[in-house]
């Protein structure tokens, strides 16, 4: 049997080295059988990490698949100027429609368009199920069949969730961009145009793109702030 110390090491070196989260059946099964330290034991050995490593540059940290070894969040900045990274900014069309699908799920398609007040445009859906944020959840019982999405593991792990119960509170009146910051997303700034230029029609994709640009950036342009485009938090409650 090992001792209590080479087990703790043990599993910081997984979860180091880990590229994905790792779950305690994942942990138990780097042992022998006969080596194997119980869910209890494992549980005061994650409960130690996460205590050693609060308040430095890195956290353990629970998220759907598992446990994680991840930056803290304020340091993100920093970070990617060493790596000359551009934070990724997600249009507002994008949001609301994630948010819907979240906070609604399981949802049509024509279920977000009916909150949004506009079109769904097909490049979101792409990018949102090509990201792994939202997946396919069968059909809805009524003529024509729609399909019904819901978010995934993927989703919960990206934003940092356990579980969908950890999603940000959802007020009448709050407004999605506090719901993007509690999840440490970046909103395109609003774009200003001039008296003299007309304000284009609404669209949730780009009429044209840069080839450099990732498809998120693609469709990385707010809306108009109308009433029927109001945002989801406003209208989801």
């Amino acid at each position: 049997m090992k001792n209590k110390l080479e087990i703790s090491n043990t599993v910081e070196a997984a979860l180091f080295s880990a590229e994905e989260p790792l779950s305690i059946k994942d942990l138990r099964g780097m042992f022998k059988p006969e080596d194997a330290p119980t869910t209890d034991e494992l549980n005061a050995i994650l409960d130690q990490l996460t205590s050693d490593y609060h308040g430095r540059g890195i956290e353990l940290v629970s998220v759907a698949n598992g446990y994680r070894f991840q930056t803290q969040v304020q340091y993100a900045t920093a970070l990617r100027r060493l790596r000359e990274l551009r934070p990724p900014r997600y249009s507002r069309a994008l949001l609301e429609t994630l948010a819907i699908i979240a906070y609604r799920q399981p949802v049509t398609r024509g279920d977000v368009e009916e909150i949004r007040g506009v079109a769904v445009s097909t490049d979101i859906m792409r990018v949102l199920l090509e990201r792994g944020w939202v997946r396919q959840r069968g059909e809805r019982e009524v003529p024509g069949r729609p399909v019904l999405y819901g978010t995934t593991t993927d989703f919960l792990e990206y934003f940092n969730l356990k579980s969908i119960q950890q999603l940000p509170e959802l007020a009448d009146q709050r407004d999605l961009a506090e719901i993007a910051r509690d999840l440490n997303i970046l909103l395109p700034e609003p774009r200003h145009s001039s008296s003299e230029e007309s304000e284009p029609a609404e669209s949730d994709a780009e009429d044209s793109t840069d080839s450099d640009e990732s498809p998120v950036t693609d469709i990385d342009r707010p809306i108009k702030s109308d009433t029927s485009t109001q945002s989801a938090a406003d209208r989801i409650g």
